[in-house]
């Protein structure tokens, strides 16, 4: 039988840097078990800010030393150091957008002013240079370093530097470094090195002291479980947040109203995705009904399509009125109310 993605990662982990490096002791549990979903504080692996739980990572580097979380203000006696969120992904086909998927499991330790990882086990698909940009502006904005690697020789060189504060800090200096010079090849390349001509292919929106990103997402997209969307929705939040991080950031579903929002406030209230679009800082979702100005006709063909996948004459009504709302929000004839 074929291990999954999490066991083989775990493995990996363990063999190629064992549990100890000196004082410094390694959390990580099997595959079959569930401790890893409490807050470190509370003996697992996940981490949290202000109340809000970021996802559990893959494993964690601790000392005994005392440590408060920045989830709830717990006082514990171990302070975790470097934790890590690992994925198969690039052995298994997945690509694009769905690499981001998991990018918050490790950002929760990040916000917590620890080094995060998030590891992509080398494989024939390649790790997208987007997602170094989102880690190396994650690191300029949250009080933590966040690194994406493709090798746990990085992890290890950072234990090794631990017990040396400037030489941990230097490393981490210069692989962020490394990391933002593999963003910016791409962004030279693809878009130019422009800002504007990213939000272009990006389905983004650049105004003086917000940014709007819309996509096609319906409730269902949210109530369906095999569609993945909050995951997907997830990931393109923490891309823009990041990249805009000087900038509020308007998150505009245009198939979906105010009543959809409510009622997924209500159903999907201990959702981990929808918890994060609803609570994270500078994020705000919005909907058709939050766009002032926009002509009765355009809503009712949005409100027509609501429900329906977009594909066939739900995809043209979608691109054709989604073209004519962006082009109003760009000149200011439409506004996203506050």
């Amino acid at each position: 039988m074929a291990l999954s993605s999490d066991e083989i990662i775990k493995r990996e982990i363990v063999d190629t840097l064992g549990y100890k490096h000196g004082s410094i002791k390694l959390r990580i549990f099997p595959q079959s078990s569930r401790e890893d979903q409490n807050l470190f504080s509370d003996g697992g692996l996940t981490f949290g800010f202000n109340g809000v739980s970021y996802g559990s990572c893959d494993a964690c580097w601790y000392i005994d030393e005392e440590w408060v979380d920045g989830f709830n203000n717990k006082k514990v006696d171990k302070r975790p150091i470097i934790a890590l969120e690992g994925t198969d992904a690039l052995n298994r086909n997945s690509a694009g957008n769905a690499l981001y998927q998991r990018f918050h499991h490790a950002l929760g330790a990040v916000k917590n002013g620890l080094v995060g990882v998030y590891y992509l086990k080398k494989g024939p698909v390649q790790i997208q240079p987007d997602l170094y940009g989102m880690a190396y502006y994650a690191s300029g904005v949250e009080k933590g370093n966040y690194l994406v690697t493709d090798d746990l020789v990085v992890v290890r060189e950072l234990l090794k530097r631990y017990g040396n504060k400037n030489a941990f800090a230097t490393f981490t200096k210069d692989y962020l470094e490394e990391m933002h010079k593999i963003f910016d090849t791409k962004f030279q390349s693809f878009y130019g090195g422009d800002w504007n001509e990213f939000a272009k292919k990006r389905s983004t929106i650049v105004k003086d002291d917000y940014v709007i990103k819309y996509a096609g997402r319906s409730r269902r997209n949210f109530t369906d479980g095999s569609q993945r969307a909050g995951h997907i929705a997830v990931g393109e939040m923490f891309l823009t947040k990041y990249y805009f991080y000087d900038k509020k950031f308007y998150y505009l579903f245009p198939k979906m109203t105010q009543e959809d929002l409510d009622l997924l406030d209500k159903s999907k209230n201990t959702d981990k995705e929808w918890f994060l679009l609803r609570n994270e800082p500078n994020v705000f979702i919005k909907t058709i009904d939050d766009i002032e100005g926009v002509n009765r006709n355009i809503k009712r063909k949005f409100l027509q399509i609501k429900d329906e996948p977009l594909k066939g004459n739900a995809f043209k009504t979608f691109n054709t009125y989604t073209k004519e709302i962006v082009s109003k929000l760009e000149s200011g004839k439409y506004r996203i109310k506050q």
